[in-house]
């Protein structure tokens, strides 16, 4: 066997070894899981954020920087593999993601691209000082709170 062909079908036999792995990390629970955990770290760098904007932590310019970067790459990496079918409040226990979710996919998708934005406005800002910072917060709320309202479950 030639060598192109030797490599054609371990690439082949990768990519079928991806896609399995990939399916297996994306089934419900395992998605719940995942977009959980990308939603508790995005909020931790908006608490450090928040909290400065608040006055409740003094204002560092480093600090802030860090935090808006982190959240803008989280933002951006919130993928749709997380939002698996038979990951709502309703297949899962504790899973707050409303079925309007999938349901409305396309207004979904609206409110992850205003989170994206709000999140690289916030980057640009929290770094040049507390004003700009505060200025930003406001409509980086305003996208992660309208996304809640819509589409996930209030906590009982």
């Amino acid at each position: 066997m030639s060598r192109p062909i030797r490599l054609a079908l371990a690439a082949a036999g990768l990519t079928a070894l991806a896609g399995l792995a990939s399916a297996q990390a994306f089934e419900p629970q395992k998605a719940h899981e995942l977009r959980e955990s990308h939603m508790k770290l995005m909020g931790a760098h908006l608490g450090v954020l928040g909290a400065m904007a608040k006055g409740e932590a003094e204002y560092d310019a480093t600090t802030a920087s860090a935090a808006a970067d982190a959240l803008s790459g989280l933002a951006s990496g919130v993928d749709g593999n997380y939002w698996v079918e038979g990951s709502s409040s309703e297949e899962i226990a504790d899973s707050r993601a409303l079925p309007a979710i999938w349901e409305k996919m396309g207004e979904f998708e609206e409110h992850a691209a205003s989170l994206e934005e709000a999140a690289m406005a916030m980057q640009e800002a929290a770094g040049t000082d507390l004003a700009a910072l505060q200025g930003a917060m406001g409509a980086l709320g305003g996208a992660c709170g309208d996304c809640h309202k819509a589409f996930r479950k209030p906590e009982e």
